[in-house]
């Protein structure tokens, strides 16, 4: 069963902000357990907002319109994903548990959804 764990952006990560070396070593660290358990199927950080562009679409069957970043709602801003395909629900909330806070103070937030 593939899910994603998506780590919602904070105020410092869509500023552009880097989390800290302490942070970063235990991501690696998380990182790689993953791996080792043959796990991971992707991790990806993104660029912050202010590298995003938005496509919408507010008139049925019209064209998009586009919208430049940065885009100031940091809650409903995605900074980064992993990619895991594991043999159940239960595991997928497991390993996701095991994620150190991907913000640090206190900031950080994690979305689990499993993929069609």
């Amino acid at each position: 069963m593939l899910f994603m764990l998506i780590v919602k952006a904070s105020k410092n990560s869509a500023a552009g902000n880097l989390p800290s070396s302490e942070l970063m070593g235990a991501m690696t660290k998380y990182n790689e357990a993953l791996v080792e358990a043959g796990v991971r199927v992707m991790a990806k950080g993104l660029h912050p907002s202010s590298d995003g562009i938005r496509l919408s679409y507010p008139i049925p069957g019209g064209k998009p319109e586009v919208t430049e970043g940065p885009f100031t709602e940091s809650n409903d801003l995605i900074a980064g994903f992993i990619l895991i395909d594991v043999e159940s629900r239960e595991e997928a909330i497991e390993w996701a548990m095991r994620m150190p806070d991907p913000q640090g103070h206190g900031e950080g937030q994690i979305e689990l959804r499993q993929v069609f």
